[in-house]
């Protein structure tokens, strides 16, 4: 695919460069077969779900038929290099598996910490490409997504990993990745990217056509909504739904915003999640997509936020956190309906959160890992 990159300096965070919001032209001899795509300017948040599409040249179609997974075992295996550096290095998501943390990012690193974030060993992981997202369903079975449409698996809690699937051809990166059990599971990524396994990851199939997405706009997350379903998000707003956990799906056409979503939590509500994305605008469904309430985000002295909004969790004790550019941490105690903010004083930008078990956060993006106090702040400097 032909592409023109605008406006881009540092690093996005599924792998991009930024610093100001790029902005992504696409020519007409990279649209995909067969797809009426339209020549279009497509935004790019700061730390937007993988995305580097400034790396991205050309797309294929994806094949209709069950995916087999790759195995990449023995010799033929790269793997990421080991390197004390890696900690420093950027990161782009991390979990609290209830028995350690683990983080992935650049160059294949997988970290994990067994000590609340003191101290981080780094896995032994059969690739070196830009690792995206992950989840894990227990303390346990945890999956990794990312670029060259890599699918990672763990069955020892993150300190070993297989790669399960690549699909070289698709040019582009897997940007989420969601389980809702030990054998199902979707996988979201660019062009339209939606992947389904039905036996742990031994097989994928794509799924994308039960989307109505014709301009196969990027999908960039996917969550879990309480009592509801499936809900993804991704380029210039778009949203979809599954009310049968991804038998079916459908478009939200009432759209909150046309700027492109980066993130999509559910709290612990039923019905009710968070979307959030470009130049700090987030919304509030409480009705599984079907109305939305924009959530005011001010800033100390500053007026209203700017920086785009990269990623959240919901936390064990049911509060939120999201984060992003600028060093922005959000966290709200009321199920998002407001959020108190801080913008951290180094101003790097963050990836990824999640919580310890004494209430700290750990937080990663540029420069790695950062261990702050509950509200986001240095310790000691709240």
């Amino acid at each position: 695919m032909g592409s023109l990159l605008i406006s881009s300096t540092a690093y996005n965070k599924k792998g991009g460069r930024y610093m100001s919001e790029p902005v992504m032209r696409r020519t007409q001899s990279g649209l995909a077969p067969k797809q009426a795509r339209k020549s279009a300017l497509r935004v790019h948040s700061p730390l937007a779900k993988a995305l580097s599409l400034c790396s991205v040249l050309s797309i294929l179609a994806f094949a209709a038929a069950p995916l087999q997974a790759e195995a990449t075992a023995g010799a033929d295996a790269v793997y990421a290099i080991e390197s004390p550096k890696a900690v420093h290095s950027l990161l782009l998501d991390v979990v609290n598996t209830g028995e350690r943390l683990v983080a992935v990012g650049d160059r294949g690193h997988i970290l994990y910490s067994n000590d609340q974030g003191q101290s981080w060993q780094q896995a032994k992981v059969p690739t070196r490409q830009m690792l995206t997202s992950l989840f894990f369903v227990d303390a346990q079975h945890g999956w990794v997504v990312g670029h060259d449409a890599q699918i990672l698996a763990t069955t020892d809690g993150g300190l070993t990993w297989t790669k399960q699937f690549e699909d070289l051809e698709r040019e582009a990166p897997l940007l989420d990745v969601w389980f809702k059990d030990l054998q199902t599971g979707y996988a979201v990524g660019a062009y339209g990217a939606l992947l389904e396994t039905t036996d742990g990851g031994e097989n994928w199939e794509d799924i994308s056509d039960r989307l109505v997405n014709e301009d196969a706009y990027h999908l960039n997350a996917i969550t879990a909504v309480k009592d509801s379903g499936l809900f993804i998000v991704g380029e210039l707003g778009q949203m979809f739904r599954s009310a049968d956990w991804g038998e079916t799906w459908e478009r939200i056409e009432d759209l909150p915003y046309e700027g492109s979503l980066f993130g999509v939590i559910g709290t612990d509500q039923p019905a009710t999640l968070l979307a959030f994305g470009l130049r700090g605008h987030l919304f509030r469904s409480t009705d599984f997509g079907d109305s939305w309430q924009q959530i005011s985000l001010n800033t100390p002295n500053n007026g209203p936020l700017e920086f785009g909004l990269a990623d959240g969790t919901l936390l064990h004790d049911g509060s939120v956190a999201v984060v992003g550019h600028g060093g922005t941490v959000l966290r709200s105690t009321d199920h998002g309906q407001t959020f108190s903010l801080i913008n951290r004083p180094d101003r790097l930008s963050l990836a990824g959160v999640t919580a310890l078990d004494n209430g700290n956060l750990i937080l990663v993006g540029q420069g790695g890992v950062h261990l702050a106090a509950s509200t986001g702040a240095d310790l000691g400097q709240q």
